[in-house]
């Protein structure tokens, strides 16, 4: 109840966003998780052409990120999430429709751009409208992100029964529904006219040394949050012999979504410390959540209770990320120019997706290397070793100020749960407001 109170104070078009993304998870996960079978089963593709189809919508999105970004600082946020979103009901609709190649190819690469447009976009456009509550804001969006999840799935599982084709327009319909809903709710905002090039917004972003470092330095979170798709769910069907158990590995995240992220959130953005202290910290507790698994990995024999130390591992892995990723979304845009956004968050999100690709395929590395003789507790050891590390980094930001400085939120929007905001320390100085002007060389702050 406390969490639809908090989406109740946000203004509409935030409350609109944040069901938005209830729905475009939903319509994701309805879909995507079922695709490689339908394209392997049922159209009878070789494994090379379900992995170009695979790929190519991986490329579309995460190479794009930056070009969304940057329509949402031109074009306005608004415009770029509908046309998002119209984009992937089309690609969706080409899924159930086409069976030839050149309509699966462009229906992955029109999935792919969508999200590249509206991913980056909607996070502008709940930054621009939360004011001071972004860091609630963010915590909202996590709840319902990861409800939507584990809604999908659930959704597609029985849509099968009917066919693919019968999950696939369910979703483009989905998406047909929050196009409908975006274009009719969200206000239109005037967009300040843009200054100079796209490429100069680009250069400006890339050449920001601060973010740079805090992008580079956060990798850990996402490559991390991957092996929820990867290690976790071979983690769960390994021990239990049970391919349901994955199913178990979102039902705790959904559930301390929904029971913790708020009171999390706004209990550490009330304290003091800077929320460079939290991310490192939440970077920290996710790490340390591969251990438990990687303590029963290789164990001959299958058994229900076995499930018990895979899932000790997912609950810290979920805490950390709820703790890390509201204040990481909440500090991107103080790194440079407000007019400028959406270009950080979606080079934040190109650099994320590179990671998160590329923690797949060393974790998938590990875990082929455990299969074939090598050290069961290789793939846990990886991604605890990535996490601690991106902690590390982070705290070193945080150490060396490089990191903007963000003030307690207002005691109104604390809520109920939050304790008196502590002592902030000394006011943002001119270094912490802007945070390239700070006359000590990079290295000194990496």
């Amino acid at each position: 109840m406390r969490t639809f109170a908090a989406v109740r104070g946000f203004p509409s078009a935030v409350q609109l966003l944040l069901v938005n993304q209830l729905g475009v998870n939903t319509g994701f996960y309805l879909l995507i998780p079922y695709l490689a079978t339908h394209l392997t089963d049922d159209l009878g593709l070789s494994a090379a052409l379900v992995g170009l189809v695979l790929g190519l919508r991986n490329l579309s999105q995460q190479g794009l990120f930056l070009i969304g970004g940057s329509a949402a600082d031109r074009l306005g946020a608004r415009g770029v999430i509908i046309a998002g979103c119209g984009l992937r009901t089309l690609g969706f609709s080409l899924f159930a429709l086409g069976d030839a190649l050149p309509v699966l190819i462009a229906a992955s690469v029109l999935s792919g751009l969508a999200g590249a447009l509206f991913n980056p976009a909607v996070r502008t456009y709940v930054a621009q409208e939360a004011g001071d509550r972004k860091a609630e804001a963010f915590a909202l969006f996590n709840v319902f992100a990861t409800a939507g999840a584990l809604l999908g799935p659930l959704v597609g599982s029985l849509l099968l029964l009917s066919g693919f084709r019968a999950a696939a327009l369910t979703a483009a319909g989905v998406f047909a529904l929050l196009t409908l809903a975006q274009a009719s709710v969200l206000p239109v905002r005037a967009v300040p006219a843009p200054t100079g090039s796209v490429f100069g917004d680009w250069r400006e972003v890339a050449g920001n040394r601060r973010f740079a470092a805090f992008a580079l330095a956060m990798v850990g979170m996402y490559g991390m949050e991957s092996q929820l798709y990867l290690l976790l769910p071979h983690a769960a069907r390994q021990a239990t012999g049970w391919a349901g158990a994955v199913g178990l590995i979102f039902v705790v995240g959904t559930l301390a979504n929904f029971s913790l992220q708020l009171r999390l959130t706004r209990r550490l953005a009330a304290r003091s410390g800077g929320r460079g202290r939290w991310i490192a910290a939440g970077l920290t507790v996710s790490a340390l959540g591969f251990i438990p698994p990687m303590l029963v990995a290789g164990a001959e024999g299958t058994h229900p209770l076995r499930l018990l130390p895979v899932l000790a591992g997912v609950l810290p892995l979920y805490l950390g990320l709820m703790t890390a990723q509201p204040f990481a979304m909440e500090l991107i845009p103080s790194f440079g120019r407000a007019e400028l956004t959406g270009t950080f968050y979606g080079l934040f999100y190109a650099v994320s997706g590179v990671a998160a690709a590329a923690t797949g395929a060393g974790v998938g590395w590990a875990m082929d290397a455990a299969r074939h003789g090598g050290p069961v507790w290789l793939p846990y050891a990886c991604c605890t070793a990535l996490g601690l590390t991106s902690a590390a980094a982070v705290s070193l930001l945080h150490r060396r100020r490089a990191l903007p400085r963000l003030p307690a939120p207002p005691a109104a929007s604390a809520g109920p749960d939050s304790p008196a905001p502590e002592d902030p320390g000394p006011p943002p100085d001119a270094t912490s407001a802007t945070p390239d002007s700070d006359p000590r060389p990079l290295s000194e702050t990496r």
